[in-house]
């Protein structure tokens, strides 16, 4: 750590060196040539002569006017271009240290012969974009993941997996911070399958996957941070889009409406899907030994149907009173809801006895969750391009709810001789105030300091019944029902920098401290405050605007807050899951260095080694007891699983991500992943799991005659050892095509996901001293979708203004 500061503080030395230029400017007034009337919002680039080279730019003001900053002595070419008219291009236009200040004066740019009374505009993002701490992927054309939801698109995402149970791993690691447009959000907090099963991958305009996050980012997440930025148009006018899709798995639909009107714009959305009722075939072989000997056997096998249901709809605005400030504010609902039925036989016996047990048990589990999220941020810009202050203010909403049942009958018995009933409602309130400030010192460094206050509360209660067989009723449990109340503060302070280092470096260095403050209403939960320095620096070079070579160091934390809740669920009271109010903080040190390369042709390629080292590694962990009591009740033969610090995890990886243009009509994408995980496992005496494991999806896209694109889409994750036993494999793929008519305002879509197999088969083994286990789970997987959208709305580009005036900030960030 001294060592890191020490570097620090060296690089800090060294960019005064390279801050002692005077910049130069370019200013002017652009009209039209015909009417001689001003032309706003004209945007202006200044490039190197020589190397051809965009250096800064501008867009002009509302009367034509514009500015363009921070440019060193050299020999610039001035480029005017705006929607209807021609390109200006004005030559060779010298800075020295004796003239800095250039004035071209009045610039007048000809009217093209094409009249624009209304225009649709096609701009097509790259797919797959690599960035020094961060991929994107740009959600808009993607075929296959249309009907579905955002887990389907999360599987599209370099360097990020998804199971088919729902659980996400970035880079490995599945202790990830996900936002909403940059915000956190409650809604993930009850289940997070279910929360991303909730949003329409039509209602995602991209998926950031922030593997390397720098000292302005919270420091939650080991695994780092994932952002859906949700859909938002900017132009001017009144527009929108319609999206439906029915299917035999899905049905969804969502309509978006986008008002603007100079400097004031609104946006208005609505989105619902559900989650046909599918049934799962599951069978469990269970051991237990004593003595090496067995000791007891269980097997049950059953059905269980799954079905979802949500919602969401919110309101958003902007506003901006002058050019230098700017009001935002927004707010939405989300509603979601899963349930689990099913039936349940099952088997057992001990060892010395002759006689066998029957017993059946039918089951239900069900969650549900509202949540409110709600903004309002200010933002002020200087004078001095790039020298911002950001203040935002949000906040969450939810009422979480847990609730199960199970009966148990022996043999055809018409009663039952026992069960259990659970209720676990609560509320989850999180309040974040932060205040963002922006420096630019010089052309080659600019500084960042913030604060930020978390306040998060969370409450839950546990209201328990057992079967009364006498009376033939549920009656209260007081020993099973309790309250649990969790507070978590975080206070935090940031300091940042990004510069050039001997003219050959980019770095961005910096340093974050959060203070931590818990408080918890439960029998022996009492966690101590804490503090975490947490350090983050990226060294960069590009060889030119085509290749770059990155060395990332992140430092992160996973703090446990939604599975501290002990609640016990009992739905199949031979495997119980509960939470774990004892559970630590995760703390994570992130090591990547990657190399990217872009192609003419639209492709690019991403290469990096990766080593993330995880100490108090948060993992599930199983433990089998011969008896276990809960209350007053005793169970027998009892798996009980919650999360727990494990010890230390080493996952070290090579990734491969490329896009590649084979032909003109064409593409190719694939994601690889190779990881070895090394797991030295404290609570069963220093035990070391090792394996290998690896990912691969790819993904072809053929654009086809009359506006018609085809595309498949296949996913093959292998097997790997945990610290128990083994994961199973998973093999999927979807073949889609989309049909574009009506001047491309319209789609027509249809997809097929596994058509020829209706089931993936996931197989579970867990192995201990003292127990083994083997699941086997049928889930339905096979799919067939239609889904259609439609784009409409007058586009007044005349009227367009930039919410940035400096060029190369141009581009959309969250």
């Amino acid at each position: 750590m001294r060592l890191f500061l020490m570097i620090v503080a060296c690089c800090c030395c060294v960019l005064g060196a390279f801050a002692q230029g005077k910049p130069g400017s370019v200013s002017g007034h652009i009209i039209d040539a015909g009417n001689k009337a001003p032309v706003p919002y004209a945007t202006v680039v200044v490039a190197d002569k020589s190397s051809g080279k965009t250096v800064n730019g501008a867009v002009a003001d509302d009367k034509g006017n514009f500015s363009v900053h921070g440019l060193n002595p050299g020999l610039f070419t001035v480029s005017v271009e705006f929607i209807g008219y021609n390109k200006k291009v004005i030559d060779s236009i010298k800075i020295t240290n004796n003239n800095t200040a250039i004035n071209l004066g009045t610039i007048a740019i000809l009217s093209s012969a094409k009249a624009l009374n209304e225009v649709v505009v096609t701009s097509k993002a790259p797919v797959v974009e690599s960035k020094v701490d961060r991929v994107v992927y740009n959600a808009a054309n993607d075929l296959t993941s249309q009907g579905g939801v955002a887990l389907d698109v999360l599987r599209k995402v370099p360097q990020v997996t998804v199971d088919v149970d729902g659980n996400v791993e970035l880079q490995g690691n599945s202790n990830i911070r996900f936002l909403i447009n940059g915000k956190p959000s409650s809604m993930f907090g009850n289940n997070l399958a279910d929360a991303l099963a909730a949003i329409p991958a039509s209602q995602i305009q991209s998926i950031e996957a922030i593997t390397s996050p720098g000292a302005k980012y919270d420091a939650q997440g080991t695994g780092g941070i994932i952002n859906i930025v949700l859909k938002e148009n900017r132009l001017q006018g009144m527009n929108g889009s319609i999206n439906l899709a029915a299917g035999t798995r899905l049905e969804n639909a969502a309509i978006n409406l986008n008002l603007r009107h100079n400097n004031f714009g609104v946006n208005l959305f609505f989105n619902g899907n559900a989650q046909l009722s599918s049934s799962t075939p599951n069978s469990q072989d269970r051991s237990s030994f004593a003595d090496n000997k067995l000791a007891s056997r269980l097997w049950q096998s059953g059905t269980n149907d799954l079905t979802r249901r949500s919602y969401a709809t919110g309101l958003g605005f902007d506003w901006s009173p002058s050019k230098k400030d700017n009001f935002s504010a927004g707010v939405s609902f989300n509603h979601f809801s899963s349930q689990l039925e099913g039936t349940s036989f099952i088997r057992q016996w001990t060892s010395g006895s002759l006689d066998t047990t029957f017993t059946s048990r039918p089951n239900s589990s069900r969650n549900w969750l509202d949540a409110a999220d709600w903004n309002l941020g200010y933002k002020r810009k200087f004078n001095k391009p790039g020298q911002e202050l950001d203040f935002l203010y949000s906040a969450s909403f939810g009422s979480p709810h847990a609730r199960y049942y199970q009966l148990q009958y022996a043999n055809d018995d018409a009663m039952p001789f026992g069960g259990t009933q659970g209720y676990n409602p609560g509320t989850d309130h999180q309040h974040n105030l932060s205040l963002d400030y922006t420096q630019p010192v010089s052309k080659s460094f600019t500084l960042e300091a913030g604060v930020k206050a978390i306040f998060h509360d969370m409450q839950n209660s546990a209201q328990v019944n057992a079967y009364d067989k006498i009376t033939d009723s549920y009656r209260p449990d007081p020993t099973q029902s309790y309250d649990f109340n969790y507070r978590m503060n975080i206070y935090a302070g940031y300091l940042s920098a990004s510069f050039n280092l001997f003219r050959f470096l980019d770095v961005v260095a910096g340093a974050r401290y959060e203070y931590t403050s818990v408080a918890m209403d439960y029998p022996g939960g009492t966690v101590p405050s804490y503090g975490n320095f947490v350090p983050s620096v990226i060294f960069s070079h590009k060889f030119n605007d085509d290749n770059m070579l990155k060395l990332a160091y992140t430092h992160r934390l996973e703090r446990p807050d939604r599975e501290l809740n002990p609640f016990l669920n009992l739905s199949d009271p031979y495997n119980i899951t509960t939470g774990n109010p004892l559970l630590k903080p995760e703390i994570g040190d992130n090591f990547e260095l990657g190399y990217s390369k872009s192609f003419k042709g639209g492709g690019n390629i991403y290469i990096a080694l990766m080593e993330r080292i995880n100490s108090n590694d948060i993992k599930p962990y199983t433990a089998f007891y011969p008896t276990y009591t809960i209350g007053d009740s005793v169970y027998t033969n009892v798996s009980v699983t919650s999360r727990v610090n494990i010890g230390t995890e080493y996952n070290s990886g090579l990734i491969i991500t490329s896009s590649v243009p084979l032909t003109k009509n064409l593409n190719l994408r694939e994601n690889l992943q190779v990881f070895n995980r090394h797991v030295v496992n404290q609570l069963d005496g220093g035990n070391r799991t090792d394996g290998v494991n690896w990912r691969l999806n790819m993904n072809a896209s053929y654009q086809l005659p009359k506006n018609l694109v085809a595309e498949v889409f296949g996913e093959f994750r292998s097997a790997f050892n945990n610290i128990q036993g083994r994961q199973p494999q998973n093999l999927s793929y979807t073949i889609a095509l989309r049909k574009q008519f009506w001047n491309k305002k319209a789609a027509l879509g249809i997809t097929a996901t596994n058509p020829f197999s209706q089931y993936i088969s996931q197989v579970t083994t867990i192995k201990t001293a003292t127990y083994s286990s083997y699941m086997l789970r049928e889930i339905p997987y096979r799919s067939f979708g239609i889904n259609f959208s439609y784009k409409f709305g007058k586009l007044q580009f005349k009227k367009e203004k930039e919410s940035d005036n400096n060029y190369l900030n141009n581009l959309p960030s969250f």
